[in-house]
C-alpha cells in the first residue's frame, strides 16, 4: 500500500484539505459532549432556561458545521480515490503493454486482469476509507481519551482496561484473515481463468457437448472462491459482536462506577453523561478501525499484487541510441541463434543460421513442434535470443528501438486477431493514416474485396467481438490486409493461409508477388502447395534446420521435406 502512495502526489493538496476537514469535524464531535454537560450541570440543575437555549442553538451550530465539513470531505475523498484508481490502472495498463510475450506467460492474461480491475478497486474502495476513518479514528480516540480523562481522571481506569481487549481483538483477527484474503485472490484469478477460457471457446465446448463438464469446472472453481469467502467473512464478522460486547460492558462500568463517584460528591451528572459520550466515541473510534482491519488486509493483499506487475521489468528493453535507424533495405540474417522457453528442458529452436533478401520470398515448414512460429517471433523481438544474435541490415536487432524494428515489419499472426470496430478500420491497425484507396488496395490484394462488398455496409461494416460474424478466412484475409497496408520493407506470414481455399490461396500469392517485389518475405506454412514456388525453403526438424533450398533441390537432398511433400501431393503433382 505504501508504495502505491506515489500515485497520491497529483492530488496532494486535495488530501491536504480532506485532512484539514476531518480535523474540524473531529474536533466538532468532541466539544458537542462538553456543551452537553455543560447544560446539564449549569442550566438544567439551576433551571437557567436562557442558558439552555443559549447553549443548545450553539450546539446546534458545531454540529451544522462539522456535518458540512464530513460532506465535503467525503465528497473530496471520492474524488481523490476515483481519480488515483483511474491513474493507477493507465500506469499499470502502460506497463503491461511494454511487456514480452515471456511476462505475459510468466503472470497470465486472467491474472493480469484481475489484477488491473478487481485489486485496483479493492485498493481504491479502502483509499476512501482511510481518508475518511483513518484520519478521523485516531483523532476521535485521541481527543476523547483526553476530555474523558479532563472530566475525571479515576473513571479512565474503566477505559483502561477496555481498549486493551478491543486491540487485541483487532490484532488476532486480522492476523487470521490476511492469508485468507490472499487466497481469495488467487481463486478468483482463477474464475477469472475459467470464465475466460469457457467464453472465448463455446464453440469447441458445444461441438464435444463439454457444457456440463465446463459447469462443473467453474461451479468446483466458484465454490472454492465461496468457502474461503465464507471463512474469511466468519472471522471478519465476529470483530462486530465482540466490540459491542465490550462498548456495552464499558457503559454498565463508567455507570455503575459514576453513580457512586457521583453519589459520593466527586463527580456531577452532566459530566458523567459527557463521559459516557467520549467513551461512546472512543469505543467507535476502534470499531471504525476495526472496518479499515477488515479491508486493509484484502486491499494489502491487491496492493502486493499490483506491485508485483509494476516491478516485473521486461526482459527486452530498447537500447540508449538505436542503429540503423536510416537506408534499411531489410535483408535479415540469423547467425548460429538459440532460443528455449523459460522452464523447458530443451531448446525450441537451436544454432539456427540463415538469410533473407529484398526481392525473395523465404519460406519455413516442418513438423507440429519444429519451432517455426518460435523462429518468427524473434525477428519482431516478442522473445529475445538466448544464444546468437539475428540482424536487420547487418545491424542487430537488439540495437534498434522496438518501435523501429517493428515499424518495419507487416506481421500475420497464426490466429487471426482482430478488434471490434469496422472493416475499415481493422486494416486501418497497420497504418492510421491510410486513405480510403491504400485501405482498398490492400483489401483487393488480400482478396478481401469481394466478401468486404457484399457486406451491408461494405467497409464501414461492423466487426463484432473476436471477428465472430465472419468466417475463419475472412479474418485471414482481413489481417493480410492489415500488414499489407503499411507497406513494410519484411513481410512475416505465420501460417496465414491456412483457413484459405487453394483457389484464393493461389490468387492472393499471385497478388502478393507482385506487391512485395521489393520487400523481403518469410512465409511459414503447413501446404508445401503454398511455398513450392518460394526462392528459399528452410526445413526445421526439432527445433533444427536440416535442409535449405528451392523445392526441387531439397526434394533430392531432405528426406524430412520429401517425406512431408509426399503426404500431401500425388506422384503427377511432385513430378
Amino acid at each position: 500500500m505504501i508504495k502505491l502512495s506515489k500515485f497520491l502526489k497529483p492530488f496532494r493538496a486535495m488530501v491536504f484539505l480532506v485532512l484539514v476537514l476531518v480535523l474540524v469535524q473531529s474536533l466538532s464531535d468532541l466539544y458537542l459532549p462538553t456543551l452537553m454537560s455543560d447544560i446539564v450541570d449549569k442550566g438544567v440543575v439551576n433551571g437557567d432556561t436562557n442558558y439552555i437555549w443559549r447553549i443548545g442553538g450553539f450546539m446546534l451550530l458545531v454540529a451544522a458545521g462539522g456535518m458540512v465539513c464530513s460532506i465535503f470531505a467525503s465528497y473530496l475523498s471520492a474524488r481523490i480515490a476515483a481519480g488515483f484508481g483511474r491513474n493507477l490502472r493507465s500506469k499499470l495498463f502502460s506497463h503491461v503493454s511494454n511487456f514480452s510475450l515471456q511476462e505475459f506467460d510468466q503472470l497470465g492474461t486472467a491474472s493480469l486482469i484481475t489484477r488491473t480491475t478487481n485489486d485496483i478497486t479493492q485498493v481504491q474502495q479502502v483509499l476512501v476509507m482511510m481518508l475518511r476513518m483513518m484520519a478521523s479514528a485516531p483523532m476521535m480516540c485521541i481527543g476523547g481519551i483526553i476530555m474523558a480523562y479532563s472530566k475525571d481522571a479515576k473513571l479512565t481506569l474503566v477505559l483502561a482496561v477496555a481498549i486493551p481487549i478491543l486491540v487485541l481483538a483487532i490484532v488476532i483477527i486480522a492476523k487470521s484473515g490476511i492469508p485468507l484474503f490472499k487466497a481469495m485472490q488467487i481463486k478468483l484469478d482463477t474464475i477469472n481463468r475459467v470464465l475466460r477460457e469457457n467464453l472465448t471457446g463455446i464453440r469447441v465446448i458445444r461441438s464435444f457437448n463439454r457444457v456440463e463438464h465446463e459447469k462443473k469446472r467453474f461451479n468446483e472453481a466458484n465454490f472454492d472462491l465461496m468457502s474461503t469467502a465464507i471463512k474469511v467473512n466468519k472471522i471478519m464478522a465476529s470483530m462486530m459482536p465482540i466490540m459491542m460486547v465490550v462498548l456495552n460492558l464499558t457503559t454498565v462500568a463508567i455507570v455503575w462506577f459514576g453513580g457512586i463517584r457521583i453519589s459520593n460528591g466527586h463527580m456531577q451528572v452532566g459530566d458523567m453523561m459527557a463521559f459516557i459520550q467520549y467513551a461512546m466515541q472512543i469505543m467507535f473510534s476502534f470499531i471504525m478501525l476495526s472496518m479499515m482491519f477488515v479491508m486493509i488486509p484484502r486491499a494489502s493483499v491487491s496492493a502486493v499484487r499490483i506491485n508485483e506487475v509494476l516491478n516485473t521489468v521486461t526482459n527486452i528493453k530498447d537500447p540508449n541510441s538505436s542503429l540503423g535507424a536510416e537506408g534499411t533495405k531489410g535483408t535479415v540474417e540469423f547467425r548460429n541463434v538459440t532460443f528455449s522457453y523459460p522452464g523447458a528442458e530443451m531448446p525450441a529452436i537451436s544454432d539456427i543460421s540463415f538469410s533473407m533478401k529484398p526481392g525473395e520470398v523465404t519460406a519455413i515448414i516442418g513438423g507440429t513442434g519444429s519451432g517455426k512460429s518460435t523462429l518468427v517471433n524473434l525477428i519482431p523481438r516478442f522473445y529475445d535470443v538466448q544464444k546468437g544474435e539475428i540482424l536487420l541490415d547487418g545491424v542487430n536487432v537488439r540495437e534498434m528501438t522496438q518501435k523501429h524494428l517493428r515499424e518495419k515489419i507487416g506481421f500475420v499472426p497464426q490466429t487471426a486477431v482482430l478488434f471490434t470496430g469496422t472493416m475499415a478500420e481493422n486494416i486501418r491497425y497497420g497504418k492510421e493514416d491510410a486513405s480510403d484507396e491504400e485501405v482498398q488496395h490492400a483489401a483487393e490484394i488480400a482478396q478481401a474485396s469481394q466478401f468486404i462488398a457484399n457486406m451491408p455496409e461494405g467497409y464501414q461494416s461492423v466487426i463484432a467481438q473476436g471477428g465472430t460474424n465472419i468466417s475463419g478466412g475472412q479474418k485471414q484475409r482481413l489481417s493480410i490486409a492489415r500488414a499489407l497496408v503499411r507497406n513494410p520493407e519484411i513481410y512475416v506470414f505465420d501460417d496465414s493461409f491456412s483457413a484459405l481455399d487453394f483457389k484464393t490461396d493461389a490468387k492472393l500469392r499471385a497478388a502478393l508477388k507482385k506487391e512485395t517485389v521489393d520487400a523481403t518475405v518469410l512465409i511459414v506454412a503447413q501446404r508445401v502447395s503454398t511455398i513450392i514456388d518460394a526462392d528459399q525453403i528452410i526445413v526445421l526438424d526439432e527445433g533444427r534446420i536440416t535442409g535449405i533450398g528451392k523445392h526441387r533441390e531439397l526434394m533430392e537432398s531432405s528426406a524430412v521435406y520429401r517425406e512431408i511433400v509426399m503426404s500431401q501431393l500425388s506422384e503427377e503433382e511432385i513430378a
